[in-house]
């Protein structure tokens, strides 16, 4: 494989990494109503795990309430069932053929056990990327060995790998921070 092919797999791979992270994040609960709390909470739908989203329309009502609207009004009950077993310590309130949900502020040990939780993720965001940083590096010293490349061109795309590694550990460093911010927020 060229160092160029190489280094465009780990480029995009390195995105997937944050891509994936920036989706993890928004699931996590802040104070305020967010759809992508509940969009892909999996609802027990005649047998089979479904996402929400794909069963109702989920809106945001104000800064801390969701309405939910079942396409399929059958489909109601299953969803409260799913939103009151969900770890996220939301009470759904059944309001006609919609679903309210109030979403209250939460308390500072939560908002403390919730940036842990959002610094681990970060952490583990970080941690792949190093990964693919070091696959990059390896498949540059087979690819030198096997297309007789000079040290220098060798060097020069493992400096691209450690340029493309440093960009995207300081993203994924500014999402968590961000989304620190947004928790401790009141």
């Amino acid at each position: 494989m060229e160092p160029d092919e190489i280094i465009l797999e780990c480029e995009e791979r390195m995105s997937n990494t944050a891509e994936y992270l920036g989706r993890e994040l928004r699931g996590i609960r802040t104070g305020r109503a967010n759809t992508a709390l509940i969009e892909y909470l999996k609802v027990d739908y005649y047998g089979s795990a479904t996402d929400l989203r794909e069963l109702a329309a989920v809106s945001v009502t104000d800064a801390t309430s969701l309405a939910i609207k079942p396409f399929d009004p059958g489909a109601k009950n299953e969803i409260i069932k799913a939103i009151e077993g969900s770890d996220l310590g939301l009470n759904p309130q059944s309001d006609g053929t919609a679903i309210r949900l109030s979403i209250p502020a939460p308390t500072a040990d939560r908002r403390k056990q919730l940036v842990g939780q959002v610094k681990k993720l970060g952490e583990d965001a970080k941690v792949a990327v190093r990964n693919e940083r070091r696959d990059a590096n390896k498949s540059l010293d087979g690819a030198q060995a096997e297309l007789k490349l000079s040290d220098d061109d060798i060097k020069g795309a493992k400096s691209e790998v450690d340029d493309l590694t440093k960009n995207h550990t300081s993203k994924i460093e500014e999402m968590v921070q961000a989304k620190v911010t947004e928790i401790e927020d009141i």
